[in-house]
């Protein structure tokens, strides 16, 4: 039988920060992932003419994970254009104004909604460590925004601005969720909406994704999807592809929340890593890329979180044509490859845009992910996190679903990479 010293299952940024770190230690590691490409829910596609994000894109420098590895690479960061116009509803009545109006209508139900949070999350780096905790996580977002008797069009703004960072229905999203977000930018709403929404690699993620493959030279296999991990004192026998296995001292296993619950594992996992997958996350929605005629001016825009598209702005812009970037809160509402009910969508706006291509990615129709970026339900961070981050005997999990700081982004991914390194050595 093959051995290896470390076997890492799945080639996303946190297997792949695994593997590099592992290399550099001179340990033999072979990555095994089941797509024909490596970066998991980071992949930077060549579509509508552009190198557009089709699952995670955005970086800051409050990201401490994702900063080291801009710098460590030389990587640029840049960002779209700033909006000069702003749509939102109140009500059916579509209101226009500039970017200070949009952002000043949201303030209010903002800063109230989160003013407890560094009382009950004073450390990012320390999430548990506050006790009573779950009474704030039992409670949805949804909860938290209806007692703040907001007026119809703060409270669809307020909510759409939510859709744009949770991707989910919001009454199935934890508002501890929100809390963890708004701690890891100190505290600030709006370092969180600049954290998690406006800067991305010059390059593509692709850049990132390919740097931290090349450095350290580990055996990645694509087109090799894992069946079994039978696992025991000394190591673990991983199946994978058809019929073919390989012996290791250590797994680390990178799956998603939604899909480690189906990996076939004996001694089987924990029921605090498999309840959580059987229950799936509240993340659930959809992220389209829309290529419209030009000229236009850059716009940013809110509707409810009922629409389709909750939020859509310009991410590039030409002379002659522009590409919108849309999310929406139930990825089963809209076909974002379908240019006529993207077009319906924009309508809630504006009749003047006309859509030349759209597209993107069904995420939760992926068979190897079933979500898109992490945000659970109420009452699961408190009652499974632990869990999800700790290992198995020779197992170890490694995601940014089950990050510290920033779960959920690729600097939560580079996070839990190096938390598993550091058990595995």
């Amino acid at each position: 039988m093959e051995t290896a010293d470390v076997v890492i299952v799945g080639a996303g940024i946190a297997g792949l920060v695994a593997a590099r770190e592992l290399s550099h230690q001179g340990r033999n590691v072979v990555v095994l992932e089941a797509r024909d490409r490596i970066g998991g829910r980071t992949w930077t596609d060549r579509r509508l003419g552009y190198d557009l994000e089709i699952g995670g894109t955005w970086i800051h420098w409050t990201q401490p994970h994702s900063w080291a590895e801009v710098t460590r690479y030389g990587l640029d960061v840049t960002r779209g254009p700033v909006a000069e116009e702003t749509y939102w509803l109140a009500g059916d009545e579509v209101r226009r104004g500039g970017l200070e109006d949009l952002m000043g209508l949201i303030d209010s139900g903002m800063r109230r909604v989160l003013e407890s949070t560094r009382t009950w999350l004073p450390r990012p780096d320390q999430p548990l460590a506050v006790e009573g905790l779950e009474e704030v996580d039992n409670r949805s977002l949804q909860d938290a925004l209806d007692e703040l008797d907001l007026s119809v069009d703060e409270r669809n703004a307020n909510e759409s601005a939510w859709v744009g960072h949770f991707n989910g229905p919001l009454d199935q999203c934890s508002f501890l969720s929100a809390m963890r977000w708004t701690t890891a930018a100190a505290g600030s709403w709006h370092l969180m909406h600049e954290a998690t929404a406006i800067y991305r690699l010059a390059g593509g993620t692709r850049g990132l994704v390919d740097a931290i493959a090349r450095d350290g030279g580990a055996d990645i296999r694509l087109d090799s999807p894992v069946r079994n991990i039978a696992h025991d004192a000394d190591g673990a026998t991983v199946s994978y592809g058809e019929g073919k296995e390989i012996r290791a001292e250590h797994v680390i296993v990178t799956l998603p929340q939604n899909m480690i619950g189906q990996l076939p594992v004996d001694p089987p996992l924990e029921e605090g890593k498999t309840a959580p997958s059987a229950e799936k996350t509240g993340s659930q929605g959809v992220k389209a890329w829309i290529k419209v005629k030009g000229p236009i001016k850059p716009f940013f825009a809110y509707s409810s979180q009922q629409h389709p598209l909750s939020v859509v702005r310009t991410e590039y812009l030409d002379d002659d044509v522009a590409v919108l970037v849309g999310f929406g809160a139930d990825g089963s509402r809209i076909d974002v490859n379908d240019a006529e009910q993207v077009s319906a969508a924009l309508r809630t706006w504006r009749d003047d845009l006309e859509v030349l291509e759209t597209t993107g990615h069904d995420w939760m129709d992926d068979e190897f992910s079933q979500e898109t970026w992490l945000i659970q339900r109420p009452g699961q961070f408190t009652k499974y996190h632990a869990a999800q981050q700790r290992a198995e005997g020779r197992l170890h999990f490694a995601s940014g679903d089950h990050a510290n700081i920033w779960a959920g982004f690729i600097d939560g991914a580079i996070e839990s990479g190096l938390r598993a390194v550091r058990e595995v050595s």
